[in-house]
């Protein structure tokens, strides 16, 4: 079961408690423990020795992130865009891996009020809730992690997985200047326009962003204006 420990780290890093941060930490913490491994510490983190899966980009992501010490900074997270509430986790050069899958509908069935489920459609997908609604809310979907804290692992579809393709290590690129900009741009990501080089938003190019609904196409939604400092 998550600790209370754990429960606030998570708070702390995500902003509040709710129910898919504290499943990312319940679904991370039962793989784990099947794969008889702990929460990736300094080698691994530095050698990326600690690999964790996740298929969608919510909550439930940052109760990953939490629970195994695989962060995006640190090259160990990776998002595979599925759109599932999924984690997989693996160590480098193993055969063997842990899928957790979290069916949200039974759970929604099973173990939330319809009160709840009005009050996040109303403040969360409507955004039309009040201050207070969003306090209710907060209330309600604190409780309701805590709750899934403490699910069973009966609750959680848990898969053995076998690695057949091996997540490359993060490369270390060479960085080019943008031509316009001045800016040092990762070479991979430059951008060549009458054989010279370019930041993808001088180039006036959309970029690949991870956004609400998963990795799209996006256009640069600022521009510089001035230089505040140099």
């Amino acid at each position: 079961m998550v600790s209370k420990e754990l429960i606030e780290v998570a708070r702390n890093f995500h902003g509040h408690v709710c129910p898919f941060l504290i499943l990312g930490l319940r679904a991370s913490e039962i793989a784990l423990n099947k794969l008889g491994i702990a929460k990736a510490g300094v080698a691994e983190t530095i050698r990326e020795d600690l690999i964790a899966i996740v298929e969608v980009n919510n909550c439930f992501a940052d109760g990953v992130q939490i629970a195994t010490g695989c962060t995006f900074g640190n090259n160990s997270l990776i998002y595979i865009d599925t759109g599932k509430n999924a984690v997989t986790i693996f160590k480098r050069g193993a055969r063997r891996g842990i899928r957790i899958y979290v069916d949200s509908q039974k759970l929604r069935e099973k173990h939330f009020s319809k009160e709840a489920l009005e009050l996040f459609k109303k403040v969360v997908i409507e955004r039309s809730g009040s201050e207070k609604d969003i306090e209710n809310l907060h209330r309600m979907w604190t409780e309701l992690g805590y709750k899934m804290a403490e699910l069973p692992e009966e609750e959680f579809v848990i898969q053995e997985v076998e690695i057949v393709e091996e997540i490359e290590r993060a490369p270390i690129f060479e960085s080019i200047r943008c031509s316009k900009c001045g800016e040092l741009v990762m070479a991979p990501k430059v951008v060549y326009v009458d054989n010279k080089p370019y930041c993808v938003q001088c180039a006036g190019k959309e970029a690949l962003a991870v956004i609400g609904r998963g990795i799209s196409f996006v256009k640069i939604p600022f521009k510089v204006i001035a230089n505040v400092s140099r």
